[in-house]
């Protein structure tokens, strides 16, 4: 028998499932879930706690308000000081979330960030840990200009001992950053400013997402994307199109980029025998290139085309809307690639 309490659980199951979160609603409730549940967890950044509106992008709204001014610090405009500390702060004990307002800015803090923080633990032969998260956002598409819209990912994969994390939806986002702060190594996590607004389905309370493990976005059999941040979004646009002429695309995200899911991706390819990689990043030098060098290394005898790029172009992001959307792969660029890979036309 089905009583009225089965039935309001039931109903209290179905609406935390389908709760619509916006991404930076998504990594505001991981914030606040982590340093309810651990007291070491506190948030430092230029403008986070200022305003009431919880920095210029609103990921930190309301964490003042909850945990004071001694957890939710102001910092100095010093991007330097701000990853110096975390760092500090990180290898005595406590689990620092540090958020720079642009990447771009992030060449101010190199030293901590690629000389301390990620060298620290294995220097120290394990003695010291330093679970640090920096939080920043990139990407362009709405005009910021070159010193403001960059994608760096590839400085920070390039550095052992760094962690690296871009997820794309806001259920990613959340269970990401909960296991980013949970890690006892140092992870940059990169957001995207296009998607703080973009809206999805969230699991209410706490849960994680491994690092490390990839999500196969929408499943196909003739051609392999792996997409980073908003160029997963575009190849789910893409893959619409495409359907209509009977191509199929297998999205994947690799959610982070070290570690990286090789797996995922290579089984992918050992089924459709081709692979397109995009970022916003500029190409050359870009970690599409490392992704495709895996794939040739892991699955070359599966390929039946030359794997393709579709990334930015080499050059700083203009200002100008009409360059901007020029300079950056597009929709149309994913399915121009895709219908060239199956005439074999690459």
């Amino acid at each position: 028998m089905v009583t009225t309490s089965d039935r309001q659980t039931a109903a209290e199951a179905v609406t935390a499932h389908e709760r619509i979160l916006t991404y930076a609603q998504a990594l505001n409730e991981a914030l606040r879930e982590e340093m309810r549940r651990d007291p070491t967890v506190f948030v430092m950044g230029e403008d986070v706690a200022a305003w009431g509106g919880g920095g210029v992008f609103a990921v930190t709204r309301g964490l003042a308000e909850e945990f004071g001014t001694e957890r939710v610090r102001d910092t100095p405009i010093s991007e330097e000081a701000i990853v110096a500390v975390a760092v500090g702060a990180a290898a005595s004990g406590s689990r620092p979330v540090a958020e720079l307002m642009y990447v771009d800015f992030v060449g101010l803090a190199m030293e901590p960030l690629v000389n301390q923080a990620a060298k620290l633990r294995y220097m120290f032969g394990g003695k010291v840990s330093v679970p640090m998260v920096l939080r920043t956002q990139q990407g362009a598409g709405r005009g910021n200009a070159a010193q403001h819209s960059q994608s760096l990912e590839a400085w920070f994969c390039h550095v052992p001992g760094l962690k690296v994390v871009t997820p794309s939806t806001p259920a990613d986002a959340k269970g990401l950053l909960v296991s980013a702060i949970r890690d006892d190594n140092p992870v940059v996590f990169l957001e995207h400013k296009l998607l703080y607004g973009t809206k999805g389905h969230v699991p209410a309370g706490a849960y994680t997402i491994p690092l490390g493990v990839a999500d196969v976005k929408r499943p196909g059999r003739h051609i392999t994307v792996v997409g980073v941040h908003m160029m997963v979004l575009k190849a789910l646009q893409a893959a619409d199109q495409l359907a209509e002429e009977g191509i199929e695309l297998e999205v994947i995200d690799p959610r982070t980029l070290v570690p990286l899911d090789e797996a995922t991706i290579v089984e992918s390819v050992k089924k459709t025998g081709r692979l397109i990689v995009t970022h916003e990043a500029a190409t050359r030098g870009g970690y599409g290139a490392e992704i495709v060098a895996r794939v040739v290394e892991l699955a070359f005898d599966y390929l039946d085309a030359p794997p393709v790029r579709v990334c930015a172009k080499d050059v700083p992001i203009p200002y100008s809307a009409v360059l901007e959307e020029a300079a950056l792969p597009q929709v149309t660029d994913l399915v121009t690639a895709a219908r060239a890979l199956m005439h074999d036309e690459v």
